[in-house]
């Protein structure tokens, strides 16, 4: 296959690429075509690396309303909900729902998920489930999952064993909720457990931290120590952490010192966290936030994800990551003509740095040719407009092509 006339990351000149064997085989200008191979012209749109969702939960998508909606928007009535619905789980359920959200992220130019799956269930059936389904779709995504103790670990009957379990039976990341559990030591310790865990199964570290608009909530800085004193460092991930947004600066200016030292990654769920996070406050109201901004310009990892499609804590969403982008640059601050143009990032490079994705990503000869072109000259037109992704392309193979809308103005 020849991809001809893209402009590779959003580059102003075009080039072309040649795939082989499912791989990058040449990235040059003006590749001439061999006999029978096939062609596709670009018409100078970009090119990328496929879009990264960095957090998501694939056992709750679409299940807003069941068995009742979340009228007040808060996370705890979202956790509330869930534990009500999750009690009709079953395999087939499970699998339906995330099957039909999958394929919507691939229409959408995901090729790269991380999903937190609950293990706080007796009988782990929506991770059977999920582990089932990352087999059978491997072909078309890789599906990366975290143990994820939506009530807690201390703090929920065996929810130590039911963690370690769901390790042993095949997660990928170990989390956690540390600011769910009971009180701040059940936090601290829940951390210092879950990391123990990371360490003994060689496995990647995900944590629900500090989402909650807590100025007090400290959570992210046992994480981050211990990070740094395991030596995980960049195998960690701090996820949400919305209540960084409240911290006096005083205190974030000598955490930040501690991230740094910890490489942790970050990543910000924009559309959620706006959702769900000030809804305890009057006026002024929080935003529901962590830094982006800031953690950006201290060279810190952080990456987007649309984290829940139409669940108790979202009645809405559809696997487009243009939507979580545009929330995050609105939301952030992040206006700025170069920081748009650059914002993809966010949900591509930054996301592969999260899911320590390594040479498996990226536009580069002899890597997986694994990209997607979106119908738009810069990235600024794609992101402002929400152009469509015109081509997913997964080892040198086509998985989706979309003809853009055509509409007509009688008048």
């Amino acid at each position: 296959m020849l991809i001809k006339n893209v402009r590779l990351n959003n580059e102003k000149s075009s080039t072309d690429l040649r795939i082989t064997n499912g791989k990058f085989a040449k990235i040059a200008q003006n590749i001439t075509p061999t006999a029978d191979e096939k062609v596709i012209d670009g018409h100078g749109h970009i090119l990328l690396p496929p879009f990264v969702d960095s957090h998501i939960h694939l056992d709750t998508t679409l299940t807003a309303g069941e068995p009742e909606w979340n009228e007040s928007g808060t996370l705890f009535d979202g956790i509330r909900i869930w534990s009500e619905r999750k009690k009709s789980l079953t395999l087939a359920d499970v699998k339906n729902r995330a099957k039909q959200t999958i394929h919507k992220q691939i229409t959408n130019g995901v090729q790269f998920v991380r999903s937190h799956v609950d293990t706080t269930d007796p009988h782990l059936i929506a991770l059977q489930a999920l582990l089932e389904l990352k087999e059978e779709l491997k072909d078309i995504i890789d599906l990366q999952l975290v143990a994820f103790p939506q009530e807690g670990i201390l703090s929920f009957p065996n929810g130590k064993a039911l963690l370690e379990q769901a390790v042993r039976e095949g997660a990928d990341a170990v989390g956690g909720v540390p600011h769910f559990e009971f009180n701040q030591q059940y936090g601290a310790d829940s951390v210092k457990y879950l990391i123990s865990l990371a360490e003994k199964y060689d496995k990647l570290v995900d944590v629900h931290c500090d989402e909650i608009d807590d100025p007090n909530s400290r959570n992210l800085e046992v994480l981050a120590t211990q990070a740094y004193e395991t030596g995980l460092r960049d195998r960690v991930t701090a996820s949400h952490t919305t209540a960084m947004g409240s911290y006096n600066d005083a205190y974030t200016y000598k955490l930040f010192r501690l991230l740094g030292m910890a490489e942790l990654n970050f990543v910000s769920n924009p559309l959620v966290n706006m959702h769900l996070g000030g809804r305890f406050d009057t006026y002024p109201k929080r935003r529901g936030l962590t830094r982006i901004k800031e953690l950006t310009e201290a060279g810190i990892n952080v990456s987007f994800g649309e984290d829940d499609v139409a669940d108790p804590w979202n009645p809405l969403g559809c696997g487009n990551m243009l939507d979580p982008l545009t929330m995050g640059v609105y939301a952030g601050q992040l206006m700025g003509y170069q920081q748009l143009q650059d914002s993809f990032n966010f949900v591509t490079y930054n996301g592969a740095k999260t899911l320590h994705l390594g040479d498996n990503y990226g536009i580069e000869v002899g890597k997986p040719a694994n990209c997607i072109i979106l119908d738009g000259t810069d990235f600024y037109e794609v992101l402002n407009e929400h152009r469509s992704v015109l081509y997913n392309i997964r080892h040198g193979k086509v998985l989706v092509e979309t003809k853009p809308a055509e509409t007509t103005l009688n008048f």
